[in-house]
């Protein structure tokens, strides 16, 4: 009997210690998928704070997220660079070297029309190619588990884009691609809210912040929709940057039951 409950403690523990490598390894990819989600939303922050900057509202606050904002993407990157060995993301990666230097060196400079109109586009750019880096980390994973980082991650940087595309229409960007941008964005957010409340893996925890977010997303939702109409741009701005850390800490939430 003793020589069968020791084999069977043996059997036990050789299967959590061969487990142990693929569950360490399912968590390391659902923080790395967090890490790169978070260059999506810097990416958009950074212009965003452009923006305000350039229309004199939360100066100081702008600067400082301006600032701390390239000096987060930068950190980061290095960051991936050296943890992902994967050779389909070391070659995005190597783009986005040359491509966040250019971002910093223009958002440093003066606002104006055309200066704004480049942070615009560069933008744009730096947010796709960091949307790749987060698909290709995902598709490292084994169990998928990452997916879930993926959309609550990506819900951080629609915060900031939705921001970024109000505050440039106050200052003159008034085409009609900037509109269906920031509605796209604004339907993106509330369809991926619908998903993440009925995760099956939500603890009472993260169902009670997703409601928290819910409700902010309510009072501000009016002021994107009525773009047109302007007006409350520090209430805008205050408010998806309570969003964005909402989802912040509800990723990471998230990152530890990714496993």
């Amino acid at each position: 009997m003793k020589t069968t409950r020791y084999l069977l403690s043996l059997c036990l523990s050789l299967l959590f210690y061969l487990s142990f490598p693929t569950y360490a390894a399912e968590i390391d990819l659902a923080q790395a998928v967090n890490k790169a989600g978070k260059q999506r939303m810097l990416s958009q922050r950074i212009a965003k704070a452009y923006f305000f900057l350039g229309g004199h509202v939360r100066r100081d606050k702008a600067k400082q997220q301006l600032q701390s904002s390239i000096i987060e993407f930068k950190k980061n990157h290095a960051e991936l660079k050296a943890e992902i060995k994967s050779q389909d993301v070391q070659k995005v990666l190597a783009f986005l070297d040359i491509a966040i230097d250019d971002y910093a060196k223009l958002v440093a400079l003066p606002y104006d029309k055309n200066n704004a109109a480049m942070v615009l586009d560069l933008s744009e750019t730096i947010l796709e190619v960091s949307q790749d880096v987060v698909v290709k980390i995902e598709a490292l994973s084994k169990l998928g588990k990452p997916k879930v980082v993926n959309i609550s991650g990506r819900q951080r940087m629609l915060s900031q884009r939705i921001a970024k595309y109000y505050i440039a229409y106050q200052l003159g960007f008034k085409d009609q691609d900037s509109v269906n941008q920031l509605r796209q964005a604004v339907n993106e957010f509330e369809s991926a809210m619908v998903v993440l409340k009925s995760e099956k893996i939500n603890s009472p925890d993260i169902t009670a912040k997703l409601i928290s977010v819910t409700r902010l997303w309510r009072v501000i939702r009016p002021f994107f929709m009525d773009v047109e109409e302007g007006g409350l741009p520090v209430t805008v701005f205050a408010t998806t940057d309570r969003i964005m850390d909402s989802m912040n800490t509800i990723t990471g939430m998230y990152v530890n039951v990714a496993g």
